[in-house]
């Protein structure tokens, strides 16, 4: 009898801690981590003992007769390879099209117009961890009586700047006049990433996504922005989603128009394997299942074919670099080559890259002269370095889930696409997911009217649930 008690206490104790490891492992899975701000200090030297100047000054776009005349020389003394018989974009940017770009960037393209462009919206600079930060402030220039703007924090990528925005900024900031609803208007911050545009170069290393998260929330508390809205593609779904995790209670709601998901877990891989013939099962849709395979065609081999740069950029970005911040033909084929092929990866089949499908040269050569004027194209290079050199699925914030209500459009001729069930791992509140009917990675600058709309629909929904409330 004293045996049977014995063993009867036992299996009571296995189970107790079975049902503990069982209790444990949920509550952990659900366990709802804050990201820690990072206290950085990417200044020059040594930090200085005094307080951090916290001015907040006007910045204009200016340029020289000095740099264009060098800019001009580099131009004329460009040097061109024939590229191969019926290669199109095959093989990179084609130097025939190439050709095309440089003659018209050295006899029609005006920069000083395109300067006078950059600075119609006001733009600002001030010094957080030690470098100055610059961006652009737009405020609605009519509000109806009672109504307040939200804020909203808008964060480009590479190789991108605070001007891809410039196309959906009037329609947030007055929606009527373009014909949208005007029942939420914002003001719009768009700031320039820590080494793009005019934003300084850290000089130490070790400047992540989180480090450029937390200096754009300390930017909006700044700004005297206690609660906001955070709005981005590229880099800037990565720095969002981690300033949405380093903040869930500052921001009300976190939008997305690339929402990748780095950690795979085992249900990932099982879906892509049976997804294409079990769909319902791993929740996906007739478009998700269009849209992902055959997975090596769609997925494995489209990823390899168009990923050296990544891979150079987060090894080496310094050599690379180098060349293309001495040669204003060579950034433009490196950087044209990206508003290509992710614009739609079929652009590749044609002779000029359909790059003036969706976008004109001033568009496109306004970009690349802020990446030539400032000379920012290693330091923008090296941000890959920075967030992937310790190999991807390794860093904290890619193991916490984000709890601020997300909104996610998922634009077809995105070169990775992700379905809500991949998301919603990650992104536990998504409140809006929508497929939209045409488009790129470049969604602000290629379809500035479907993106703003799925914006504006999002904070409608968010503002009516009050959902930020019940996080």
């Amino acid at each position: 009898e004293f045996c049977s008690s014995l063993a009867g206490i036992m299996l009571l104790e296995v189970l107790l801690v079975l049902g503990a490891v069982i209790v444990y492992f949920l509550l952990s899975k659900k366990k709802k981590e804050t990201l820690p701000f990072k206290e950085g200090w990417w200044g020059k030297g040594q930090k200085p003992d005094t307080e951090e100047d916290t001015t907040v000054w006007p910045f204009k776009v200016e340029t020289t007769e000095e740099e264009l005349s060098d800019l001009f020389r580099r131009l004329d003394q460009a040097r061109f390879t024939d590229p191969l018989e019926n290669s199109c974009f095959c093989y990179g940017t084609n130097s025939v099209y190439l050709r095309k770009v440089v003659s018209y960037w050295k006899n029609q393209f005006n920069w000083k117009k395109q300067v006078e462009v950059l600075n119609k919206y006001p733009q600002f600079k001030t010094k957080i961890q030690g470098i100055d930060i610059h961006f652009v402030h737009v405020k609605p220039p009519h509000l109806r009586e009672g109504q307040s703007a939200k804020p909203l924090l808008m964060v480009h990528g590479w190789p991108g700047s605070f001007y891809e925005f410039y196309k959906i900024i009037p329609l947030l900031t007055d929606p009527a006049s373009h014909g949208l609803s005007d029942e939420h208007i914002f003001e719009v911050i768009c700031p320039s990433i820590p080494g793009y545009g005019f934003s300084e170069a850290p000089h130490k290393k070790g400047f992540n996504s989180v480090s450029a998260a937390s200096i754009f929330y300390e930017l909006m508390l700044r700004l005297g922005f206690n609660e906001f809205y955070t709005q981005g593609g590229d880099w800037g779904w990565l720095i969002c989603t981690n300033l949405a995790q380093i903040a869930p209670n500052r921001v009300k709601g976190l939008h997305l128009n690339l929402a990748s998901v780095t950690n795979m877990g085992f249900t990932h891989l099982l879906s892509i394997l049976l997804g294409r013939y079990l769909p319902g099962l791993f929740g996906f849709q007739d478009e998700d299942v269009r849209r992902m395979f055959p997975f090596l065609k769609k997925g494995l081999y489209r990823i390899l074919l168009e990923s050296g740069y990544a891979h150079i950029q987060a090894t080496k970005p310094d050599t690379a670099g180098c060349g293309l911040n001495d040669s204003p033909v060579g950034l433009a084929a490196y950087i044209l080559e990206k508003f290509s092929t992710w614009t739609d990866v079929e652009f590749q089949n044609l002779e000029d890259g359909g790059l003036e499908k969706k976008f004109n040269l001033d568009d496109l050569l306004t970009n690349i002269m802020i990446y030539w004027v400032s000379g920012c194209i290693v330091s923008s290079m090296r941000f890959y370095k920075e967030n992937l050199q310790k190999g991807i699925g390794t860093q904290k914030h890619e193991k916490l889930t984000v709890q601020v209500p997300t909104g996610i459009a998922s634009f077809p001729n995105e070169l990775m696409h992700t379905p809500q069930a991949w998301a919603q791992k990650k992104y536990t509140k998504i409140v809006s997911f929508h497929f939209m009917p045409r488009g790129g990675h470049f969604a602000a600058l290629e379809e500035p009217e479907l993106l703003a709309e799925d914006i504006l629909q999002f904070v409608g929904k968010v503002e009516k649930e009050q959902l930020w409330r019940k996080k």
